[in-house]
């Protein structure tokens, strides 16, 4: 499509002095109000250098571009110059860009020849996958497929919680008070009601964590036993994982865990160790980061066992190393800033150049009504029960309210995760927030169901043009756009053209909220266009236009929800 914003500058850059064309171009606005033009230049800055006052360049410079074919009209507002584009123009480009470019609209090659890792989900096996795992399933997922949509070469790794005294604890307790049968028939949560009876047990009787620990250290020396009864809860668990992954029709390219790595940490501590990073404290290997403002890092116990710390550090360099990735994505809760922070300054210390190009993606925490979840506790809710209720009030919905569906089944799959999923990434990914069974299965007002359903609307209304539709699209190029030029139109096609800048602008915050709020208004302006204008008419040249921007408004909605992981349904 034509950067306009880009256009606007060149012309300024001939009209100002003493300022470059990249300073003019960050310093153009899109007002929040249309009513004052589609982008808007202050003028303060040039005070000092054209020695006049803001207002007087102002004017200046919109008298200057009178007549100008890009412009319906300039004016200066004070020391503004406003600038409204010529209608026809900007919305036969935005409907020919939709028409030629469709599932790639808002696309782009920004990223070849670009690796990028996105480190997502990450759920410890053996434990349940509970909504706690949602936000960083969902984030990450979407993360993943915009920097996919912008030509990125975007690999997906769910690195599992597979190691660690856990599993120490894990195998003691199921020793103790396990049964195969019952781990094989509900395997999650038979081996969650031993984790929690470990923990009660180990309240009363200490001597508990001991055998876990030396367990888990005969599990890291390769004891057929442990390693026997560690592969079979790993399985089992993947097994429920990927139920559940399939359920919100998300893939990974890799799921190498903590376990994938540890073979490779006496090398990464032999690094550190010859950095001279490494010092001893009570008999265990520490980094010292206090000239960090950090407490230090524990690389290695007393006992010999390793942390998180050194696999994570592992990881990284294997990643780096095999991957050579451009970017190395941690979509991690907010709870890990610190342990974030003091690999990052480990990789840093240890050498490596690339170590500010591992960044941490945090998220704010969820919360139960009544009070934190405690997989030690028992409490829990798990993802797969949220999401089979939700599917099953949809199901309901749709057979009260009979609507028009091709098949109920999968509509309601479709709508039910899509609203689960929506409404996890339509507040700021930072925040905390409390689930709520209210919430997540309440479909009213700005919700995933809401942009499906206008979604569908919109591809109604092009089934219903039949020939008309079928023409629009062949010849997009031919078509009257004046019949689309009233402001409910126009403003519709101003929020189709921001689409690829907003997409990027997601990308580069790691913030998939931008993208749902952005679909959220393109549906209302598609919606008030729907109710506004007769799309319909007997007046053929009118309807195939109006038929042109209802297809844009589909296409772009359609994408939209692509990069948000949820699907679209055609007949709601």
């Amino acid at each position: 499509m034509i950067d306009f914003k880009e256009k606007i500058a060149v012309l300024l850059e001939a009209q100002t002095e003493g300022i470059s064309i990249d300073d003019i171009r960050a310093m153009i606005e899109i007002p929040a109000d249309s009513k004052l033009g589609d982008y808007a230049f202050p003028c303060f800055r040039l005070a000092k250098v054209m020695r006049k006052a803001p207002a007087l360049i102002a004017a200046g410079i919109a008298e200057s571009l009178q007549g100008n074919d890009l412009f319906s009209k300039v004016e200066n507002v004070n020391a503004y110059v406003n600038f409204f584009l010529a209608r026809e123009a900007y919305v036969k480009e935005v409907v020919e860009a939709v028409n030629a470019e469709k599932e790639q609209f808002g696309g782009s090659s920004l990223g070849e020849g670009k690796k990028v890792i996105v480190e997502f989900s990450s759920p410890n096996i053996a434990k349940p996958f509970h909504i706690g795992h949602i936000r960083s399933t969902v984030i990450g997922n979407s993360i993943y497929k915009l920097y996919n949509f912008l030509g990125y070469d975007t690999v997906r790794v769910n690195h599992l919680g597979d190691y660690g005294t856990q599993f120490g604890k894990m195998i003691t307790a199921y020793r103790r008070w396990g049964s195969e049968e019952d781990v094989k028939r509900e395997p999650i949560k038979t081996l969650l009601s031993y984790y929690v009876k470990f923990h009660e047990e180990a309240e009363q009787d200490p001597a508990l964590e001991d055998e876990a620990r030396a367990t888990f250290t005969k599990l890291e020396n390769g004891e057929e036993e442990e390693v026997r009864l560690w592969q079979w809860f790993r399985d089992e668990s993947l097994k429920e994982f990927t139920r559940v992954y399939k359920m919100l029709g998300i893939e990974f390219d890799s799921y190498a865990g903590e376990s994938f790595y540890s073979d490779k940490m006496d090398r990464v501590v032999q690094m550190m160790e010859d950095k001279g990073l490494l010092k001893e404290s009570d008999g265990a290997q520490i980094v010292d980061l206090s000239e960090y403002n950090m407490a230090p890092a524990l690389i290695k116990k007393s006992d010999g066992s390793t942390l998180y710390i050194t696999r994570d550090l592992a990881a990284a360099i294997y990643r780096k190393e095999h991957y050579d990735f451009y970017k190395n994505l941690y979509v991690v809760a907010s709870q890990q800033n610190l342990h974030f922070q003091q690999w990052f300054k480990i990789l840093e210390l240890m050498g490596f150049e690339w170590a500010e190009d591992c960044v941490h993606i945090p998220f704010g925490l969820v919360s139960l009504e009544d009070g934190t979840m405690s997989t030690r506790q028992g409490r829990v809710v798990f993802l797969e029960d949220v999401l089979n209720r939700a599917v099953e009030k949809t199901r309901e919905i749709i057979i009260e309210k009979n609507v028009n569906t091709d098949n109920i089944d999968v509509t309601a799959k479709q709508v039910g995760i899509g609203a689960v999923m929506f409404q996890e990434l339509s507040n700021g990914k930072i925040k905390d927030y409390v689930f709520s069974w209210d919430k997540v299965l309440n479909f009213d007002g700005e919700t995933g169901p809401y942009v499906q359903y206008t979604h569908a609307r919109a591809a109604s209304v092009l089934r219903n043009g039949g020939a008309s539709a079928e023409a629009a699209l062949a010849d997009a190029g031919a078509l009257d756009v004046s019949y689309i030029c009233g402001d409910a139109a126009y403003e519709l096609a101003r929020l189709i053209y921001k689409f690829p800048a907003v997409v990027v602008e997601a990308a580069k915050k790691y913030e998939p909220s931008i993208v749902t709020r952005h679909v959220v208004d393109v549906a209302q302006a598609f919606n008030k266009f729907y109710h506004d204008e007769h799309i319909l008419t007997d007046n053929e040249s009118e309807k195939r236009a109006k038929l042109l921007l209802t297809y844009a408004a589909k296409q772009t909605i359609k994408n939209g929800l692509g990069l948000l992981g949820i699907e679209a349904p055609e007949r709601m």
